[in-house]
């Protein structure tokens, strides 16, 4: 399958990547960067340290700084650190591994020479995907799927983390979201209703730095933060694992339950990032879901499999 990987790296970024770098079944073409858990520049760095660190040949393109609702939202800093990756010291970048192309560009480019067989794996904010559609909207019915991160559909009680009602890489940039749900590719969504149920634990950590070599003992590192915020909000012992969700649902979507309908975001006011699915077996219609094409969301996951495969990949 070739993929491209849209992502804003962030610590479960990191530990996405990683799984990919191990999935001989998945063929990645690039690493596309956008704003988000922080700003471009270190999302690019940290892209770019990844790439080099897990060995990965594919290049990393620069996208969007700046998200189309043109709201400025501070970097989780407390969350994912001041330099995205938990506050541990990087190594230098190499940027031999820097497309000449924006992310946009690359994503166009790609998907063209690749017509029907491009899996876009997204992560952050939906920015990138926007700005390839407004860019070139044929680039939608030449992608094969889209599969992203984000969203919320109450599902067990899950509506948002930013909000009530918005999740993060949503809410993060509405406008671009909502863009990207009206296109005409299939976009399958792994959402907090699913995400939440995979708990990589501290034990879990301590399994992947003693089996993964240099870059396991980099994940658990890299986690210790985010295990922090974890346990102060949550009360767990461990870390959520959504970006990796993303990958595991591209190979084994059987793992999943599954909604079919269209999908609307809330641009602005105080919903702003909600995601709202008009499901295909609701009788009736609305004109502000009516003539979008019916997307996938995820109500239930095989929790168990999920992270037993996460877990054999990464600690190979």
């Amino acid at each position: 399958m070739k993929v491209i990987f849209d992502t804003d790296p962030g610590i479960d970024d990191a530990m996405a990547l990683l799984y990919i770098s191990k999935l001989p079944q998945l063929e990645l073409l690039g690493i596309t960067t956008v704003v988000g858990n922080a700003d471009i520049a270190t999302t690019t760095r940290n892209a770019l340290v990844l790439r080099e660190m897990f060995g990965i040949s594919a290049p990393v393109a620069r996208g969007a700084g700046e998200t189309l609702d043109g709201v400025y939202k501070e970097e989780p800093a407390a969350i994912h650190g001041v330099n995205g990756l938990g506050d541990v010291e990087l190594p230098e970048v190499d940027e031999s591994g820097l497309a000449p192309v924006s992310a946009t560009q690359f994503i166009i480019d790609t998907v063209r020479k690749y017509p029907g067989e491009v899996t876009i794996i997204a992560v952050g904010r939906m920015t990138n995907l926007a700005l390839a559609l407004r860019q070139d909207p044929e680039v939608a019915k030449l992608t094969k799927q889209v599969i992203i991160m984000g969203g919320a559909f109450g599902y067990k009680g899950r509506s948002g983390n930013m909000t009530p009602l918005a999740e993060a890489n949503i809410c993060g940039d509405p406008v671009a979201a909502d863009e990207m749900f009206a296109a005409e590719w299939p976009v399958h969504v792994i959402g907090l209703d699913v995400t939440h149920d995979i708990i990589v634990t501290d034990k879990m950590l301590d399994v992947v730095a003693e089996k993964g070599g240099d870059n396991g003992k980099f994940i658990r590192d890299v986690s210790q933060l985010y295990a922090d915020f974890y346990k102060a909000v949550m009360d767990i012992d461990g870390v959520v694992g959504h970006d990796m969700v993303a990958v595991t649902y591209a190979l084994f979507p059987e793992w999943f339950e599954t909604r079919t309908g269209p999908i609307v975001v809330i641009r602005d006011g105080l919903a702003a990032g909600q995601t709202a699915q008009w499901p295909d077996s609701r009788k009736g219609g609305h004109p502000a879901w009516t003539g979008r094409r019916s997307n996938t969301i995820c109500t239930e996951i095989q929790a168990d499999k999920v992270l037993q495969h996460f877990m054999d990949t990464v600690g190979r």
